[in-house]
């Protein structure tokens, strides 16, 4: 992601839009690239103007993750597609317990589209970075023709290092392992939702999205040794990851619908739109499964950081030949809690 200095009049953030032009590797793409990527993402690898970065790395097992953003609409109640970006990618290596380091960004930007929205996802994409302790260290930009995408699509990568000692992987759950969810649920599937459809509530849905990697380091140092593994419940909610889990790990889940941390207005939202809570996305939140010797130390430390503060123990790992995933009603009654059969809600991250 080149920067080179220009001597030409600045973009016209406030009306102008994106052409062919911007991505044609001139005088044009540079200046999008100096005036909206590198100024919001600046840092010292950045700044070197290279096609690559080159950087050193502390001790300890590199973790890589890459994913792609396609959300519609772009901007939602909590943040946009560039915040989200950021956060997918931070989380994804955060559930290694990894501490993520950099990040690439790739855009595909569609003819016509505004630039000042472009410069307000580039903003809260520098912003989520930052926060998050992280920098988007190189990148790409290419511009297809109106009407060949749908304004904007992001793909990322990115790198971190997990401790020596530390193993998180879906394959560790144990019969007996406590799972604990960090905070409410379908809170970010509901959000996307409620916007695209244009639904209004009497208390606005934000989405939850928000990086990870912090809680997860106070996890870590609490109950480092004793936890088993952490995954966030994105496309297919608590229920797919719990699935996800049970087959990777060879065992059942069993989960209480009572200690299910849904809040009020997600669930009339839920009611309303047909859909069921266990199945919508969530992107600021986590599952652990850890040794039950562990688990109400874990809850204390979970719930002692601001994205843990809605914690909570909501079931156990099982022995299941058939790997189940079951869960107590409210009513007193039980039912199998499966895997989507089609997509619920598209384009939601």
């Amino acid at each position: 992601m080149n920067a080179p200095r220009l001597r030409t009049r600045k973009l016209d953030i406030r009306n102008g839009r994106v052409d062919l032009s911007h991505g044609s590797g001139g005088r044009a793409m540079a200046q999008l690239i100096s005036e909206i990527f590198a100024e919001n993402f600046a840092n010292d690898l950045l700044a070197q103007g290279n096609d690559q970065a080159v950087f050193s790395i502390p001790p300890g097992r590199l973790a890589m993750t890459t994913d792609g953003y396609v959300v519609s609409p772009l901007f939602f109640p909590g943040g946009n597609i560039g915040s989200l970006a950021v956060h997918g990618t931070v989380n994804d290596l955060a559930m290694a317990g990894a501490k993520p380091l950099h990040l690439s960004a790739s855009f595909i930007l569609e003819e016509g589209f505004a630039l000042a929205d472009l410069a307000k996802i580039a903003e809260s994409m520098g912003n989520a970075a930052r926060e998050a302790g992280v920098k988007i260290v190189t990148g790409d930009t290419k511009v297809v023709e109106r009407g060949k995408a749908d304004g904007v699509f992001i793909s990322t990568a990115g790198i971190g290092v997990v401790p020596d000692g530390l193993t998180l992987s879906g394959d560790r759950a144990r019969p007996g392992d406590k799972i604990l969810v960090s905070g409410t649920l379908g809170d970010h599937g509901v959000a996307i939702m409620s916007s695209r459809e244009n639904l209004q509530f009497e208390t606005q849905i934000l989405s939850d999205s928000a990086s990870l990697n912090g809680l997860v380091a106070d996890m870590v140092a609490a109950c480092g040794p004793h936890l088993r593994l952490l995954r966030d419940p994105t496309r297919g909610g608590l229920a797919a990851t719990l699935n996800e889990i049970a087959h990777q790990s060879n065992i059942g889940v069993r989960i209480d619908e009572d200690s299910l941390p849904v809040k009020a207005e997600v669930a009339a939202a839920c009611e309303l739109l047909g859909l069921d809570p266990l199945h919508v996305a969530n992107e600021g939140k986590l599952i652990a499964f850890v040794a039950p010797e562990a688990a109400e130390a874990l809850l204390a430390a979970m719930r002692a950081h601001p994205l843990g503060r809605d914690a909570a123990i909501i079931g156990e790992a099982v022995e299941d030949a058939h790997n189940f995933v079951q869960m107590r009603t409210a009513f007193g009654g039980g039912r199998i809690v499966d895997w989507l059969s089609g997509e619920q809600l598209p384009r939601i991250c």
